[in-house]
């Protein structure tokens, strides 16, 4: 349904280092730089693929999440999703909910939730059972 997603960070290379830090477990990597920004994509995305970037961070003074904003990465598996979390906090992320089961979504629902340095609220999400 969505081809792609972009966020304005503040310090985009700030953003960067966080990002690169907290996709790389759930198997995505940078892929892109241009003068505005970074995108990010599975880092198996072959280099046929038109518009492999995914995901987007862009410089943009003065941005701010919007409230109730989130968004979640789909994750391997359980192992990754704790991966991500762990990324995130030691690359400046703050926790918003350790890794573990949320069964008041679905019995097999495993996600972490963090905020980047910006304060955009991020989840990895894996949905298959252990």
């Amino acid at each position: 349904m969505i081809d792609h997603v972009s966020i304005g960070v503040r310090d985009i290379a700030r953003s960067k280092r966080f990002y690169d830090a907290a996709l790389a477990p759930l198997g995505y990597r940078r892929s892109r730089d241009d003068g505005a920004g970074s995108g990010y994509s599975r880092a198996d995305a072959g280099p046929e693929m038109i518009h492999p970037r995914d995901f987007w961070i862009v410089a943009a003074a003065g941005a701010a999440p919007a409230p109730g904003f989130h968004f979640a990465f789909k994750a391997p598996d359980r192992r990754a999703v704790d991966g991500f979390y762990l990324a995130a906090l030691g690359a400046g992320g703050s926790d918003c909910g350790a890794p573990g089961l949320r069964p008041r979504y679905h019995a097999n629902y495993y996600g972490a939730f963090v905020a980047d340095p910006d304060g955009h609220r991020i989840e990895a999400v894996c949905h298959t059972p252990t």
